[in-house]
């Protein structure tokens, strides 16, 4: 009951949230709209509502943030129509671009109104709730801004550190340095953590597919992996492993389809649904960003997308080079041109016969002026669409933090000089290598987990520019004519339309 509680109260809030336009919340200030007037807090029932409505702003990541978090990488090209952010691929960077204003206030919505909510709860549990439960849902609220405030230190490095639901608070607000905010992230999980369910999300049954105990171990090894405090992300992910709560997909290709919703591989994921109904309301936002903006699909009439979300050239040619087909197929979708494209490296011109235009499924996909690759990690093969439902990939939840991740960051922090019983490098490593129908190495080095994860994560999340980033492997960004500096490069300039605002982050360096 209150799974289907939850679904009913995201596509309502969903629905509200899509219908106000983009440019409508650029042009207001930082608002938390949250509270609610005259709420009775003595109805203790209605306070799983703020968390409910929590999630709900967790999933509602605007389409456009995306692209900013995730396409500085060597793994993917932003091919739309917006040139500023083909220019921040190039790193080129313009404090004007409305991505990065847009993108700095869902992050920031979202942390204050997650603030209203536990403050909210907190009201409830003086009223007489459960006190146990409010604290699991302050728990995991904490977990959702944890992830978030990575987000946005990753994108501009030092950043403000929200205390409150109060917008206006953020004035009175010291920057935090990078490591103070992913130090600040740690001890948040650390908080977190003993009021979390250890189980897997998808064995919970009250929000099913929620955070737990072992999400928030997550977000803490990935911020102490940004500082490189390796005994932290051995301790974390080890944890994790030694749980035996989470094993890895056997099948790579439907993990990212309809059969990978709620697998025992994630740890957190953007949840959507259709209710499996032909028609009504759809819980989902981000796909159309990733769709083939021309394709023949097997189910005549599926909807397109924009097609703005290309795997780059440097990554295929990486991936053929180690005989990838599993993740290959997985992560790009081909076209006859980006075939072509291949083809005319003389190095490349014997390619294997499952590099094709067509998908597994039978979707073919057709050359397009805007790319020559698609990215196969967001594509839902028409046939899994619910029928009567023709919407590009509806129904399909979205990854964000898989097992695979937390092994690798295992291996990392064992090759960085940690320690742990729970499993060696070698171990977690060949893992991911054995799903992927490769041969297992026999000792492990910081260039292959880096290249594991290269392989693994390609297009996801940007997490391979963040591991360019924590070793320094600026070389890397310097193809096709790109030139990374990394004291201009690394975190985007402030948003110019905050930097008005905010006084702390006009003086800051990259003010831009």
């Amino acid at each position: 009951m209150k799974n289907k509680l939850y679904r009913s109260f995201l596509s309502v809030l969903l629905a509200a949230v899509l219908s106000i336009s983009c440019e409508d919340k650029l042009d207001e200030p930082l608002e938390n709209e949250f509270l609610v007037e005259g709420t009775d807090y003595s109805i203790s029932g209605n306070m799983i509502l703020m968390l409910y409505g929590a999630y709900a702003e967790l999933s509602v990541l605007q389409w456009e943030s995306y692209p900013i978090i995730s396409v500085r990488g060597d793994d993917v090209n932003p091919a739309g129509d917006q040139f500023p952010l083909t220019e921040t691929d190039v790193f080129r960077y313009d404090r004007n671009f409305w991505m990065y204003n847009s993108t700095w206030l869902n992050l920031y919505t979202d942390l204050l109104h997650w603030h209203g909510a536990i403050e909210e709860i907190q009201k409830y549990e003086e009223a007489g709730a459960n006190a146990a439960n409010a604290q699991q849902y302050i728990a995991e609220i904490k977990v959702m801004q944890g992830f978030e405030l990575i987000l946005l230190s990753r994108l501009w490095g030092s950043i403000l550190i929200p205390l409150e639901s109060q917008p206006s608070h953020l004035f009175n607000v010291e920057l935090s340095s990078f490591e103070e905010v992913m130090q600040h992230v740690s001890e948040l999980m650390d908080e977190a953590i003993p009021a979390l369910p250890s189980v897997h999300p998808n064995q919970r049954t009250d929000v099913r597919g929620g955070i737990t105990r072992f999400t928030a171990l997550a977000v803490k090894a990935m911020a102490n992996l940004e500082i490189q405090n390796f005994p932290a992300v051995a301790e974390a992910t080890g944890q994790i492993i030694s749980s035996g709560a989470f094993s890895l997909e056997s099948d790579y290709y439907q993990l990212f389809k309809i059969p990978g919703k709620l697998n025992d591989e994630n740890l957190l994921e953007f949840q959507y649904s259709d209710f499996g109904q032909a028609s009504g309301t759809v819980t989902r936002y981000l796909w159309d960003f990733f769709g083939p903006a021309s394709w023949t699909p097997t189910v005549s009439g599926a909807g397109t997308g924009w097609g703005f979300w290309e795997p780059t050239l440097k990554y295929i040619k990486f991936m053929l080079d180690r005989d990838e087909e599993v993740r290959l197929q997985t992560t790009v979708l081909f076209t006859p041109e980006g075939i072509a494209e291949i083809r005319s490296d003389p190095n490349y011109q014997n390619l294997p016969a499952w590099v094709t235009n067509v998908s597994p499924d039978g979707d073919v996909f057709n050359s397009h002026p805007r790319y020559n690759f698609l990215s196969g990690k967001y594509y839902l093969p028409s046939t899994q669409l619910t029928p009567g439902r023709f919407t590009y990939g509806e129904n399909n939840n979205f990854s964000v933090i898989r097992y695979s991740e937390i092994l690798l960051m295992h291996a990392e922090a064992m090759v960085g000089g940690a320690s742990s019983a729970v499993m060696t490098a070698e171990q977690a490593v060949n893992t991911v290598r054995s799903r992927a129908g490769l041969s297992p190495l026999t000792t492990v080095t910081l260039d292959d987990v880096l290249d594991e994860k290269y392989a693994e994560f390609g297009t996801e999340w940007g997490i391979r520019f963040y591991d360019l980033m924590r070793y320094e492997r600026y070389d890397e960004l310097d193809y096709d004519g790109r030139n990374f500096q990394p004291s201009m490069h690394r975190f985007l300039p402030y948003p110019l339309e905050q930097q008005d605002i905010l006084p702390q982050i006009s003086d800051a360096p990259n003010a831009g």
